[in-house]
């Protein structure tokens, strides 16, 4: 327990500070979770468990990449043109010295030719070849000149995609070592939600969003607002999960217990970020269950962005977040410094309209960023991306903007 109280909470912590210690406890997690070989058409999303290097050189033999004539090109011309010809399904005898062999695209070099000589550059009378100089290496595909045997190529830890299936099928690996995918619990908290008098708008996307990061989530409910109902339901999913996400009662008030259930389950790494919006998230293990938690808060949202900023660092080890630039279609000022601030915005032909600004089909603010109200505001979700930054911006200045995708994978 860390002993935080009922409603001071932990100081409020930088959002890079928090993705470190996100990211510092994945590292911890991974060690601990069952190994799994996969085949290379169910790699994209996994984890690699162990790292992997190259078991041969790609490719194996040294291939032509031009129809024409393979020798040595140390050699002097005249060449004498031997009479069998070399093709891809081939495996050719060595060459004498000068001499040279008619050859496909794709077929292996015969042993101690180095280069080959394009058909239309090349003359041939009497069988004998002349042609321009060349370097070795000229039309060749050479062995080891993609992958060197024994290079390291995936380190344990790394998150592998669709596109890795090519090397790795290159190599002629069947299958890969990958972690086993994390089970996720969602629970969603509050007695207005547990009644069905709200619709509970976060679990679905939270759900949607550790899918799309390999893993899987099943939702298991809600549970009022009542202190030891909740650290009760708490508990039952973390005998049940790797990690149990809950949503809403991350705040102060008498009624947010979530908090303190994690802290009387076990240790609260942080809790509140300086973000907005998203502020009020909580990380927590909880050892005596082998799980961990991650508490959301319940404005959508607030609770898409600090999970996508914060939390997939832990399902996916990636925190790099790659932009596009565009210009600010409107000032957009802050009301608070010392905060990183996401502004949803669309785009269109380059420019970045803040969806929210009153110029814009979702009506908040006129130029003061209102995280509070826009954190509520669903159709804020349209976005196509969002600004991070930790000033205002000014109209046409430019910007990077993270397309939401990037997110969401």
């Amino acid at each position: 327990m860390t002993g935080i109280d009922s409603h001071g909470g932990a100081d409020l912590i930088d959002v890079d500070a928090a993705v470190d210690r996100v990211r510092a406890l994945r590292t911890a997690w991974l060690s601990r979770l069952e190994t799994a070989h996969v085949p290379l058409d169910d790699l994209a999303g996994r984890t690699l468990a162990e790292p992997i290097s190259a078991p041969v050189d790609v490719p194996v033999q040294s291939h032509a990449t031009m129809d024409g004539f393979a020798f040595d090109a140390t050699d002097e011309y005249p060449l004498e043109v031997v009479e069998t010809p070399v093709f891809p399904e081939d495996e050719p005898a060595p060459l004498e010295g000068g001499t040279a062999v008619r050859i496909a695209t794709g077929s292996p070099l015969p042993p101690s030719a180095n280069a080959v000589l394009k058909r239309e550059e090349a003359t041939v009378e009497n069988g004998q070849l002349t042609g321009p100089d060349l370097e070795p290496g000229t039309y060749v595909y050479e062995r080891g000149s993609n992958v060197a045997e024994g290079e390291r190529l995936f380190d344990a830890g790394e998150r592998l995609g669709a596109k890795d299936a090519l090397l790795l099928g290159d190599l002629e690996i069947e299958t890969v070592p990958v972690t086993e995918r994390l089970s996720v619990g969602l629970l969603a908290t509050g007695t207005e939600i547990h009644e069905g008098r709200h619709r509970d708008l976060d679990s679905p996307m939270l759900a949607g969003l550790v899918r799309s990061w390999g893993h899987e989530a099943t939702y298991e409910g809600s549970v009022p607002d009542i202190d030891d109902r909740v650290e009760e339901r708490i508990a039952e999913l973390a005998d049940a999960y790797d990690v149990v996400i809950t949503t809403g009662g991350t705040s102060v008030g008498d009624k947010d217990y979530v908090i303190r259930s994690l802290d009387a389950l076990g240790d609260v790494l942080f809790h509140r970020v300086r973000l907005r919006p998203g502020k009020p998230i909580a990380v927590a293990e909880l050892p005596d269950h082998d799980a961990v938690a991650f508490a959301i808060p319940g404005k959508p949202i607030g609770a898409h962005l600090v999970t996508a900023l914060v939390a997939r660092p832990f399902f996916t080890g990636e925190t790099a977040l790659p932009t596009v630039a565009a210009r600010m279609a409107r000032n957009v000022d802050i009301s608070t410094a010392g905060f990183t601030y996401g502004i949803p915005v669309t785009l269109e032909d380059g420019v970045a309209m803040p969806l929210g600004h009153v110029d814009s089909p979702l009506s908040v603010y006129e130029e003061t960023f209102d995280p509070s109200v826009l954190s509520s505001s669903t159709r804020a979700s349209q976005a196509d991306g969002v600004v991070i930054t930790t000033d205002g911006v000014a109209a046409d200045e430019q910007v990077r903007v993270v397309p939401y995708p990037v997110l969401e994978r």
